[in-house]
């Protein structure tokens, strides 16, 4: 038989540590497409070919990195929020087994 639960309080840290690596993880993906804009970016007249794919390759390997602050930085702001709402509106409805 199911029964329904409810999530009274979000711990922040854990959730930024959850958020940090699936928004890493997701930079990862996206780093492809992105190199692939900088590869086929057409090059100005004082700038060579090679610098723009050179930039390009910089910031796919800074991307994933930076989506991952982002993420650990809204996820802990996420569940700050959440924690404080839910004293509001009740907690989060969920099925369990």
């Amino acid at each position: 038989m199911a029964a329904i639960r409810r999530i009274k309080r979000i711990a922040p840290l854990q959730l930024g540590k959850i958020f940090g690596l699936l928004y890493g993880i997701m930079g990862l993906l996206i780093c492809p497409f992105f190199l692939l804009v900088f590869l086929f970016a057409p090059a100005g007249q004082n700038q060579p070919k090679v610098g723009i794919m050179a930039f390009g390759a910089g910031f796919a390997l800074i991307l994933p990195v930076l989506y991952g602050v982002v993420g650990f930085i809204g996820g802990i702001v996420s569940a700050f929020l959440y924690n404080i709402i839910v004293k509001w509106v009740g907690g989060l409805e969920v099925e369990v087994e």
